[in-house]
């Protein structure tokens, strides 16, 4: 399998406390890769060790065949980052950040996928407010766009529809879903497993830090109807 994620044995500590224990993830093209979690199992810190804004006490990250403890830079020039907490520079105007973002990725055709996404994601009217003055759903809306803009081979996400009205959700899940179908790979991290079950091929569950199951949707369901009866029996306990 060609891997497109390939970490091994992954530890970060803050200080006295380790919130990545040991971790080790492989995923390959042409997949939605889910890592669910509890809140403060972990999930982000991962992330944010995968696009090199966070240096990891050890182990080996490899992302897209870029080693990124060597090249924590390389590898946010060839990937797609959605953060949890939108942060668009507020002094620009929404069309000014995609096209800000457009010129740095290199993207030629950045005025037609501007119109593109304000036209997807239904917020035309607002792209020429200042960031600091859009709602937080349509921070979110522009932090999508500016991920995909560049049509990255990975997309890395971190809690996806956070802030999106259903409608809207809509439009995201199945944009991911056709855009995996090109070949391309999203890996998503959130705490909401319905979201995880409608679109991820493949799951990790998170819990403390380490990775307790992991395979196939289907693998980890195990015959159960729901990744919500599986989560409680592994997690559920350690939390109760």
């Amino acid at each position: 399998m060609d891997l497109v994620i390939d970490v091994r044995g992954l530890v970060k500590d803050y200080g006295a406390v380790r919130a990545v224990k040991g971790v080790e993830l492989r995923v390959g093209g042409g997949v939605v890769f889910g890592l669910i979690g509890p809140n403060g199992a972990g999930k982000t810190t991962i992330i944010r060790c995968l696009t090199g804004q966070v240096r990891p006490t050890a182990g080996e990250v490899n992302v897209l065949g870029v080693d990124v403890n060597k090249d924590p830079v390389g590898v946010r020039k060839v990937v797609g980052i959605i953060p949890e907490q939108e942060s668009p520079p507020s002094f620009l105007t929404a069309e000014e950040y995609i096209h800000f973002v457009g010129s740095i990725r290199g993207v030629r055709d950045v005025g037609e996928q501007a119109d593109f996404w304000f036209r997807k994601l239904d917020f035309t009217g607002e792209r020429n407010m200042l960031c600091k003055d859009l709602s937080r759903g349509t921070r979110q809306k522009l932090m999508i766009a500016q991920a995909f803009i560049h049509r990255p081979r990975l997309l890395l996400i971190d809690e996806p529809l956070v802030n999106l009205d259903p409608l809207v959700q809509k439009v995201v899940k199945d944009y991911v879903r056709s855009y995996v179908k090109g070949g391309n790979t999203v890996f998503m991290s959130s705490h909401l497993l319905e979201v995880m079950e409608e679109l991820a091929d493949e799951v990790a569950i998170l819990n403390r830090g380490r990775i307790i199951a992991g395979g196939s949707l289907k693998e980890v369901l195990s015959g159960r109807a729901h990744l919500e009866d599986v989560f409680l029996d592994l997690v559920g306990a350690d939390h109760a």
